[in-house]
Formats: C-alpha cells, structure tokens, sequence
C-alpha cells in the first residue's frame, strides 16, 4: 500500500515571501512607483501569478492596460528572486524522515513552472521529491481539486496527507477528499481556528508523526 505526502511549497516548505516581495517591488520600482510594505505583498500569494499580479494592480498605479507585458517583466524578476528564500527550520529533517519511512513525497502549488524550477534548484530539494505540480501543470489551479489529486494519481498512492499553510490548501484537501496538516507558521491571513485541518503543527519535527497518526485512522 503506498503512502503519500504533498506539500505546498511558498509558506509551507519555503520562506519565499522576502523573494516574492523583492520581485513585486523591483516591477513597482521599473515603473516609477513606491514599494508596497511585505505583508501586505503576502495577502496577495496564494492563487497564483494571475490573482497576484491583479491584487497587485489593485494596490498601485500599474497601468491595466498593459497587463500581459506586467505579467512578462514579474515572472522575469521572479524567476531570479531565490537569494533571500530559505527552507522553514527542520522541513528538510522532516522531508528526509518522511522520505526514510518509505513515503512517496511531493509538491503541489500555484507557483508558475519556471520561478518553481528556479528556486527548488537554488535550494536543492528536487531531489526529495517524486513528483512536482507547479501552478502551470494544469488548466486549472488551487483551490480546483484537479493538481492534487493529479499528484497523487503519478504517485500511485492510496492513502496520503496534503500539507500546506493557508485557506486555500485547506480548500484544495476538502475538496480531493485529502486530511489536511497544517502548517501555522506560514503565509496565512486567517486565524488558525478558521481554517478546516484535521492536524495543526508549528514545529516540522512534529509532521512525521502527525502524518502516520493521520493515515493509520483512514
């Protein structure tokens, strides 16, 4: 019978809002405008390149009408904003515990193909994983059910966690029909108690654990 993790990757495995953050602000500044302050920058993430950069239009003066360029001039500065992202304290440790328990490991999220390419090489964790969503693989994106259950389709698993940090993982679980961990020291804007999870943790040392108590209860 095999066994599955995915996991989200911005807020969840990766502290990647400093990077993000430096991508949207180095476009506000080619086009003339003042920086817009990190958290604010994080209520954006979560659904995509195409959700952010309209959030971001909303926030500032960058001009609608030249949306697609906007969109080609962020993903360049995206896909070289890696330096600042580091790996959440023990996911690693946890990754490679997972990983020696004879689970099959991967990535489910909205970040586009080529800036996940990127910052997973930067940070060498392509290797841990046996199979890699990006926001791009599909027509359709989180919170649509369809990545993740793609996921774990590649993965042959018959039971498996998904494991994120935010509402709209919380959705995507609900709606595969997947138990949900939830990372709570992530890139949420919600409070912990209005996010549907079977398992919260604060402490990646804790997920193996969570993830066999989870699965022995399926």
């Amino acid at each position: 019978m095999t066994r599955a993790v995915v996991f989200d990757l911005d807020g969840t495995l990766i502290d990647s809002l400093p990077d993000i953050a430096a991508a949207a602000n180095t476009l506000l500044a080619d086009h003339g405008l003042p920086s817009l302050p990190q958290s604010q920058i994080g209520s954006f993430v979560g659904m995509g390149e195409r959700v952010f950069l309209d959030r971001l239009i909303a926030a500032t003066a960058l001009d609608v009408a030249a949306y697609d360029a906007l969109m080609g001039e962020f993903i360049t500065h995206y896909k070289v904003s890696t330096g600042l992202t580091t790996v959440f304290p023990g996911a690693l440790d946890a990754v490679k515990a997972l990983k020696a328990e004879g689970y099959k490991l991967g990535i489910c999220t909205n970040k586009p193909g080529g800036p996940l390419a990127a910052v997973l090489d930067a940070l060498d964790l392509t290797k841990w994983f046996d199979v890699i969503i990006a926001g791009d693989t599909l027509p359709v994106r989180k919170p649509d059910p369809a990545p993740l259950h793609l996921a774990f389709e590649r993965m042959e698993a018959s039971l498996g966690v998904y494991v994120g940090d935010s509402d709209v993982d919380a959705e995507t679980a609900q709606r595969a029909g997947v138990p949900f961990a939830f990372f709570t020291e992530g890139i949420r804007t919600k409070p912990i108690d209005a996010i549907p999870h079977d398992r919260a943790f604060d402490q990646f040392e804790d997920l193996p654990s969570i993830c066999q108590d989870i699965l022995r209860q399926l």
